[in-house]
């Protein structure tokens, strides 16, 4: 079952941490997490799985940076969340997506337990200008059953800003 938007606001501060909250960003049934003015990209354009990927900084200036169409940017929500009774999930606001600019579309799906802020993959199909602090996502929680264990992965977990791809520590043996 899905949280609405009501219950969201119940269980801040208790089930469902949200930093900094403003009680504008709720919806009906979900909370909108806004862009931090930074931005990571790859420097080369053949990645491997297996390798850590070399990433530089971008920063988003208050006029806007216009985004490149077919390159991935990974950005990072101002919001940092954390929930222990809740299965988390993002996805892009249907207006972010209707201008051909796709947010987190392969990796929405967050454990319980997870705390951090949300690295999100950005992805567009033509040049559009984005600005920092737009509210271009949305969370929403999943209430979940039976016995779980939270969290614990050291990849991700209490992470401080935008984190590329650390698949490679999969093949560590």
């Amino acid at each position: 079952m899905i949280l609405s938007g009501k219950e969201i606001k119940k269980n801040i501060n208790k089930n469902i941490i949200i930093e900094p909250y403003d009680e504008k960003l709720v919806n009906p049934n979900s909370y909108n997490l806004r862009l931090h003015n930074e931005l990571l990209v790859y420097e080369n354009n053949e990645l491997d799985m297996k390798k850590e990927n070399s990433t530089k900084k971008i920063v988003i200036p208050e006029d806007g940076l216009l985004l490149e169409p077919n390159k991935l940017y990974l950005g990072r929500t101002v919001e940092y969340t954390k929930t222990d009774q809740y299965v988390p999930m993002l996805e892009g606001r249907s207006s972010i997506g209707r201008l051909g600019l796709f947010i987190h579309i392969t990796a929405g799906f967050g454990d319980v337990g997870f705390s951090g802020y949300w690295t999100l993959e950005i992805f567009c199909v033509q040049p559009i200008k984005i600005y920092p602090n737009v509210e271009i996502c949305q969370i929403y929680y999943h209430s979940i059953e039976g016995d779980y264990d939270k969290y614990s992965s050291g990849k991700y977990q209490n992470n401080e800003g935008i984190q590329p791809s650390m698949l490679y520590k999969d093949f560590i043996v």
